[in-house]
């Protein structure tokens, strides 16, 4: 390889993930590592003192200016908006900082943060990039960026997911709500969730799904299984990780109906995200490789 294709591949699911992190689409990001190779092969390599962090450079300040095209799309988005789900390896769910930070829970608070924000919290507490680095990614000074993380920390704290959960107790849970699930058994499934679990939904105006938040585990649970008996004998449920965590895919008839992030604290579930986007599921059929 080149001097140029080179540095790309060895950095390129580095860069995926930090511009996924910022931006929550798969497909974006994808558009954003194509910007970021177009630019990079135009520099001059022998002024670069740091490949890996000019890169990430380049990626940030891509994805800062895909970000707000896409808070755009979001406004006239129909329905609820989640994240893309990605299938991801086994391995992704040992790195306890990595798995947490690019789950569905902790994407959507991210959503909540402002676009420079979310690029310094994700630099900063994710990939540990120095201030003076994220600063030129940026624009704005390392005491500006001080400020910005300090206080996008504290945003994220006040909402962040309760804690971190052993790969094996999440599994336990997930293969419990499986049973669950494909048994339509009631009262199995109320044992698995949190009292003030919560469900979203996103069906991207194309399926069906619920358009505000449904809260508690009565309610959750009466739902879930109200929808089995339409399905009737087509109805697969198989076990993967998505995001490193935890979560079930549906098949209907052989087809993916659906894809249900599960999130787990202390043994129960707390949050169930249901993305039927057809759009959107397009990367839950081959594994997508994040890394820090």
């Amino acid at each position: 390889m080149d001097s140029a294709t080179e540095p790309f591949v060895a950095h390129r699911n580095l860069l995926f993930t930090v511009a996924y992190e910022m931006l929550g689409s798969a497909a974006d990001a994808e558009d954003v590592l194509q910007e970021t190779w177009l630019r990079w092969v135009d520099v001059d390599l022998e002024t670069v003192r740091d490949q890996r962090a000019y890169l990430v450079r380049i990626t940030t300040r891509q994805a800062l200016s895909r970000l707000r095209t896409l808070r755009r799309r979001k406004e006239s988005y129909v329905g609820p908006w989640l994240p893309e789900p990605l299938l991801t390896a086994p391995d992704v769910a040992e790195d306890v900082e990595l798995a947490e930070s690019v789950s569905l829970a902790m994407l959507l608070v991210l959503e909540t943060l402002a676009p420079v924000e979310r690029a310094v919290f994700v630099l900063r507490e994710v990939f540990g990039v120095e201030y003076e680095e994220i600063a030129g990614a940026v624009d704005k000074s390392p005491a500006a960026v001080r400020q910005i993380a300090h206080r996008a920390r504290a945003h994220v704290a006040a909402r962040r997911p309760r804690g971190a959960v052993s790969p094996d107790e999440s599994r336990a849970a997930l293969k419990a709500f499986q049973r669950a699930i494909e048994t339509g058994d009631l009262q199995s499934l109320l044992d698995m969730l949190a009292p003030d679990v919560v469900l979203l939904g996103d069906g991207g105006g194309v399926k069906q799904a619920v358009v505000r938040p449904i809260v508690g585990a009565d309610r959750v649970a009466r739902l879930l299984t109200a929808g089995m008996p339409r399905f009737a004998g087509g109805l697969e449920v198989e076990p993967v990780q998505i995001n490193g965590g935890p979560a079930l895919i549906v098949r209907v008839d052989g087809e993916i109906d659906d894809v249900v992030a599960v999130r787990v604290d202390d043994g129960l579930i707390t949050g169930l995200y249901v993305v039927r986007n057809p759009e959107k599921l397009s990367r839950v059929e081959r594994e997508t490789a994040v890394s820090r």
